[in-house]
């Protein structure tokens, strides 16, 4: 990696850290420890949703006109604001106004931090940037939550007051180090559009005319649905009420998760690097319907064998993780022109963030009530993966499905043996 680069993982890790100090303990907080209410924690850890779902649709077009350095710079700034208010907030309209701050700043980094990474890379290692990104954040997320968990208190509230200082200083670290970042391409980028789509005026009439793009905002949506919107409300509702899995084995079931997904990240790197994007997504779909088939199990087997099956289940996810995070993030960034990489980052942060907002909603009551149709609904969605990937492998190119198998392609038709000189 070069040095803009390594400031840049520097600076996520360092996020992400922050962020693991506090996200499992957001709800406590403002229920238990404020004394605030179950539904005022509800209301707060919707308004951290809704906000980004606010902001997104007008994050892209400002990062490719003022660049991603300004834009990730500014929302960490205001999701330091966000932590650090949320850390004295003692009333409902503080917590709420604290969440919108949070969750807006949070919002926007992805896409910015997506897009410098983008600009700091090229086809060939890109796939191995973003798969250190993923690897950095959930380390940081997962060390994190362990030394925070250590500092929590329910009895003393100046404790988590503690914890949202941390959050405070990282996002602030964080706009620090990029600050510092010198980027090697110009903010204003030459304009290109996907070749064979017809796309006018830009935004989101051309995303929308990019057949390619929008198959893969389609398969992000069900992806993140049938992963990500069940971690902490489907699958843990249906592990408890289902299988009689105790609270206490959820979050040893969410460490196998992430201690795949550190030792995995780069055993799987050179697997997904020598195959189609498209086929290593659809593999995932099949991995992730044996997870749900396991947990599936755990609602039927003894106890013993339901928490060695649950927690298989988070592995799995873990795996199908380890291989998407250097495949879907590259692919995003491949199919964008170079004008409107911001906006194709948001859009699928978008995508991704509606995920996470309908997965809950809709996984939530069926696992705790719906326990067979709720395991049924989900193994054909993760088949319905596999699907959407096959299908969107037709409408990509050799360069976007396989960039080394294209490299390597382009390096053969350039160096062509020399003939011999014909005898005169």
């Amino acid at each position: 990696m070069g040095a803009a680069m390594r400031r840049i993982q520097a600076g996520n890790a360092l996020s992400a850290f922050g962020l693991g100090f506090t996200v499992p303990y957001l709800y406590v907080y403002v229920a238990q420890v404020r004394d605030l209410g179950a539904t005022t924690a509800g209301v707060v850890l919707a308004v951290f949703a809704m906000a980004a779902l606010v902001v997104l649709p007008f994050t892209g077009r400002v990062i490719d006109r003022r660049g991603p350095l300004p834009v990730l710079v500014g929302a960490a700034v205001l999701a330091s604001a966000g932590a650090l208010s949320m850390g004295f907030a003692s009333s409902v309209p503080a917590a709420v106004a604290s969440a919108a701050l949070l969750g807006a700043g949070t919002a926007v980094m992805q896409p910015a931090l997506a897009t410098m990474i983008v600009w700091c890379s090229g086809p060939a290692t890109r796939t191995r940037a973003f798969a250190m990104q993923f690897f950095l954040q959930n380390l940081g997320l997962g060390i994190g939550g362990l030394i925070g968990g250590q500092i929590v208190d329910e009895s003393h509230p100046s404790s988590f007051t503690l914890l949202f200082s941390v959050e405070a200083v990282m996002f602030l670290v964080l706009a620090g180090i990029a600050g510092s970042v010198k980027m090697p391409r110009s903010a204003v980028l030459s304009d290109a559009r996907p070749k064979g789509e017809q796309g006018a005026g830009g935004g989101i009439r051309t995303i929308l005319g990019h057949r390619a793009m929008v198959q893969l905002c389609v398969l992000g949506f069900v992806l993140f649905f049938a992963c990500y919107g069940q971690f902490e409300s489907g699958l843990a509702a249906y592990g408890t009420e289902a299988a009689g899995i105790q609270p206490s084995t959820l979050g040893i079931a969410l460490a196998a998760n992430t201690a795949v997904i550190v030792v995995a990240q780069f055993l799987v790197l050179k697997f997904v690097e020598r195959r189609r994007r498209s086929r290593v997504i659809a593999s995932v779909g099949l991995i992730w319907a044996v997870a749900w088939i396991a947990a599936g199990y755990a609602g039927h087997g003894s106890q013993a064998m339901a928490t060695a099956a649950f927690i298989s289940t988070y592995a799995l996810f873990g795996l199908g993780e380890a291989m998407l995070s250097p495949t879907v993030a590259p692919l995003v960034a491949d199919l964008a022109p170079e004008s409107m990489v911001g906006q194709y980052n948001s859009a699928f942060a978008l995508v991704k963030q509606l995920a996470l907002a309908v997965g809950p909603a809709v996984g939530g009551p069926m696992g705790a009530a719906l326990h067979g149709p709720y395991i049924v609904t989900f193994v054909l969605f993760s088949l319905g993966i596999t699907f959407l990937a096959l299908r969107l492998g037709k409408k990509l190119t050799l360069a976007q499905d396989h960039p080394m198998l294209a490299a390597t392609s382009r390096v053969v038709a350039v160096h062509k043996p020399e003939q011999a000189p014909a005898n005169a």
